[in-house]
């Protein structure tokens, strides 16, 4: 048995300590959250000890590992000072809002011979799964070009608080939802060597009222481009284009084949709990049985392209990637 603390009970948070609970490899023993009134019940329901602080959890020798759900930009001092309690780490993503603050992350854990795992459930989508091996597979022929976006209306629901403020989320919707397929660019087609990028703002909100659009173009000479709005309904894609068809992502089951000649093939698969399916994960890699999905070249790469991102939206340039990370 793992026992596990969970610092952040937000949204995210809690559901966190939800699809744990179909892990039996994890148990949540504590809990650490500020604002103890807002979470009295969850905690109350779940059976969860509540904390002072992170310190006291660091220092508790009963815990194994603890799960970050917090604001960004704690991540990096919590994350370190875990790594030196000898801590195994889960962190929601995304892992830092700079490439380099993510590196002495990773560089810290690796040290001190624990886990440092990322949540990026989206790669645990079954449909994102089945693009991968399309294209590992060769299917597409020659990867050409590719398209994304997710705009999520959760947005609409928060009115407050650190999700809303543009040093803890900035670029508009690209730290929430926009990341997400930044990710998948990544773990499908590699790093990126420059992105474009504009931020459109109507009004602050909330709900704010902003489209970011990238333009990019990776290492391996593909172009792609990203839109992600936080103010409309829920929506995902990813659409890769090669040489002899493109595969088209819509959502978490759902992948439109389509190749010369051919009707188009719409393929559905098997959903599963992807949150319960990452901590499955990370509880694999603190037991030594695998990795975790998510390598830490695929986290810092898609960091760097964020990062430039948030560069160029503000200087009205491209920027390469390097540059931004420097």
């Amino acid at each position: 048995m793992i026992n596990c603390a969970i610092a952040g009970l937000g949204r995210w948070g809690r559901a966190l300590v939800e699809a744990i609970s179909n892990e039996p490899r994890l148990r949540i023993v504590a809990a650490v959250e500020p604002d103890i009134a807002s979470a009295e019940r969850f905690r109350a329901t779940h059976g969860l000890a509540p904390t002072a602080s992170l310190d006291a959890v660091l220092a508790d020798p009963a815990v194994d590992a603890v799960l970050l759900a917090t604001p960004h930009s704690l991540h990096k001092t919590q994350v370190i000072a875990a790594a030196a309690a000898g801590k195994q780490v889960f962190c929601e993503k995304p892992l830092a809002l700079r490439r380099d603050d993510a590196a002495e992350m990773f560089a810290a854990c690796r040290s001190a011979g624990v886990v440092l795992a990322v949540g990026h459930n989206r790669r645990f989508w079954p449909s994102m799964q089945a693009l991968r091996a399309v294209v590992a597979g060769g299917e597409l022929g020659t990867i050409l070009h590719v398209e994304g976006h997710n705009s999520n209306e959760n947005s609409q629901a928060v009115t407050q608080g650190w999700r809303l403020s543009s040093e803890e989320s900035p670029g508009g919707g690209l730290t929430g939802a926009g990341l997400h397929v930044l990710d998948g660019f990544v773990s499908l087609l590699g790093p990126a060597r420059q992105v474009y990028a504009r931020l459109n703002t109507r009004e602050a909100g909330p709900p704010p009222l902003d489209t970011a659009t990238l333009a990019i173009e990776f290492v391996n000479g593909v172009s792609g481009t990203l839109a992600t709005i936080r103010a409309t309904p829920f929506y995902w894609r990813v659409h890769l284009f090669g040489t002899k068809g493109s595969a088209e992502v819509l959502d978490e089951v759902t992948m439109v084949l389509r190749k010369s000649g051919e009707a188009p093939a719409t393929m559905r698969y098997p959903a599963v709990d992807t949150l319960t399916a990452e901590l499955s994960a990370f509880a694999d890699a603190v037991e030594g049985r695998r990795p975790f999905p998510m390598p830490e070249a695929d986290v810092l790469a898609t960091l760097a392209a964020f990062e430039a991102a948030l560069q160029s939206m503000q200087i009205g340039h491209p920027v390469n990637c390097h540059l931004a990370c420097q």
